[in-house]
């Protein structure tokens, strides 16, 4: 039996999973993100850690048994926070997160003071990234940044918890901007530029090798057994490959989760970031994936049921798909930048916009242009892939919580013009991504763990209606291009 602790920016999700690819438990635990001022996004780390005994006493009363037989851990989570802690362990401050916009100007500083950023790093310096969270910390809060003793992702301070290690893993210290990411290791130049050294990081394991083993003390607490293996794990987006078995080059999916991804595996490292795309290292040796992100996905799907007072996700995307396609040509169109943006835009003052509303529109027109509007901002960073003519794109696959509606699925295909697969338990994700790295960190081959799974739908694009798509997704691009100076 293996466990695998996804640490999202909503919710904790911890899953069981047995060696014949059953999964026999899930338990869950809310989050909440605090935005104390405009751009910022934190959250307290012990907060992570309450949800963490929340799920183990769930799963403990509900798979007693199960969880005695655990044999690893795997770990995946959100990416780029910053979570600081002091010599002693303890946290200095919130938690800087992913969707933080404050670093704009510190992303201009270390791009000047390093020229070959890109080269090195794979991606250009964004206000997600970890590196300027930790200059925006030294500038603005110099005593808590005198106190670093060190830096540790959201998963890795979890893993910290459990275990007394500082590690990380190829796949999340990729997403820092100070991994040299194509040698796999720590860039001295990258961290100087900084302030900080290989002192003030984790030591950095492969994702599917042993990083530490669980504290005897919360064994016995949970009901595991003693000498419990802690795998490297994976950032989230990696972690959801392992977990769908898209693993292979050519091999990659969509997400509509909080944030949109289009993910592609890769076996080199493939950069581009003059077009703000990602080239990380995979959760696995020798693999690369390159990543277009978009910062609000089904967010903004959230945001417009609240703010237009339908009955929650599910009720607005009725609505949308209540919208005949000969009438989705005089909706409003919507830009879903609520949080800035990061490819292919890089702009983190990128603001959303509704745009062309009359008399004529109401709630349904309103939700389809949401829907299309985050469906088109996905095509946009789609574009931004780059993979050569010897590794062509072999399969996407449709995945987080958004995939649960298969009409929103059709319309991405419709948009993206790629046949999407729908596999059966693809909104387990990075949880069960994170079990499965546990089972190889446990002796699992790759091929007897990532093993795709029983496709239940492939959506297929249509070609009704098509100029329509291209002519609103035209006239989506040229608005952002018309509104980007205004955005302050």
């Amino acid at each position: 039996m293996y466990l695998g602790l996804d640490l999202g920016t909503s919710e904790l999700k911890a899953l069981l999973l047995a060696d014949d690819h059953r999964i026999v438990g899930v338990a869950r635990a809310p989050l909440t993100v605090e935005r104390p001022q405009p751009l910022w996004s934190e959250q307290a780390p012990q907060q992570w850690w309450q949800a963490l005994e929340e799920v183990m006493r769930a799963l403990g009363k509900s798979h007693p048994e199960e969880l005695a037989a655990v044999r690893a851990i795997g770990l995946s989570g959100q990416m780029h926070g910053a979570t600081l802690i002091d010599q002693a362990g303890e946290v200095l401050r919130p938690a800087i997160l992913w969707n933080d916009g404050r670093s704009g100007a510190q992303c201009e500083a270390l791009a000047r003071a390093v020229p070959r950023l890109g080269e090195i790093a794979g991606n250009l310096a964004m206000p997600g990234f970890t590196a300027p969270k930790l200059l925006w910390v030294r500038e603005h809060e110099p005593e808590v940044f005198g106190r670093v003793a060190r830096v540790l992702l959201p998963k890795d301070w979890l893993r910290f918890m459990l275990s007394g290690e500082a590690v990380s893993e190829m796949s999340d210290a990729a997403g820092t901007l100070w991994l040299d990411v194509g040698a796999r290791d720590w860039s001295d130049e990258l961290l100087a530029a900084t302030g900080l050294t290989r002192a003030h990081m984790p030591r950095l394991v492969e994702g599917s090798e042993v990083s530490a083993q669980l504290k005897p003390e919360l064994a016995a607490r949970w009901g595991l057994r003693d000498g419990v293996k802690i795998a490297g794990g994976a950032g989230d987006n990696a972690a959801s490959a392992v977990g769908m078995g898209l693993v292979e080059p050519g091999q990659g999916f969509v997400s509509l989760g909080t944030s949109g991804v289009v993910f592609v595996s890769t076996d080199r490292f493939l950069p581009n970031p003059a077009q703000a795309m990602h080239a990380f290292c995979h959760a696995l040796p020798k693999r690369w994936h390159q990543m277009s992100v978009m910062l609000s996905a089904a967010s903004a799907v959230s945001w417009a049921a609240k703010t237009f007072r339908f009955a929650d996700e599910a009720a607005l995307l009725e609505a949308a798909a209540s919208v005949p396609p000969a009438q989705r040509e005089r909706c409003p169109l919507f830009l879903p930048y609520l949080s800035g943006e990061r490819s292919p835009h890089n702009n983190p003052n990128a603001q959303g916009v509704l745009f062309g509303l009359t008399h004529a529109h109401g709630p349904a027109e309103i939700a389809y242009a949401v829907v299309e509007g985050v469906s088109f901002g996905l095509r946009d960073g789609f574009d931004t892939l780059r993979l050569p003519e010897d590794m062509p794109m072999r399969e996407m696959a449709l995945v987080g919580g958004g995939a649960r509606s298969v009409w929103w699925g059709q319309l991405l295909a419709d948009i993206f013009g790629v046949t999407l697969t729908l596999y059966a338990g693809s909104e387990t994700g990075g949880a069960l991504g994170a079990a499965r790295l546990a089972w190889l960190a446990d002796g699992g081959s790759v091929a007897e763990v990532c093993t795709l799974p029983p496709v239940k739908q492939q959506l297929v694009p249509s070609i009704e209606s098509a100029d329509v798509r291209r002519t609103r997704h035209a006239r989506f691009q040229s608005l952002y291009k018309s509104l980007r100076d205004q955005f302050q």
